[in-house]
């Protein structure tokens, strides 16, 4: 298993993995619509936006972590 220290990439990991698998299928069947080459072109779209989400994850999380406490309050 994987240490519980790498948690917040293991997540980062999986959001980045199903994000780009749904989004790359909207977007994909949107602009070409059902065909019959639809799932190879599908593939090709969601590895190459996975390329592109995991390290973009990585880099804006932290940025999206402090505007989150900035903007959340805590409870009284």
């Amino acid at each position: 298993m994987i240490s519980s220290k790498y948690t917040q990439h293991v997540i980062s990991f999986f959001m980045a993995l199903f994000m780009s698998c749904i989004m790359s299928f909207v977007i994909t069947t949107h602009n070409i619509g059902v065909t019959p080459d639809l799932f190879s072109k599908w593939l090709f779209a969601w590895a190459f936006g996975f390329a592109v989400a995991l390290p973009t994850i990585f880099l804006v999380a932290p940025m999206v972590r402090k505007l989150a406490v900035k903007l959340v309050t805590a409870e009284a």
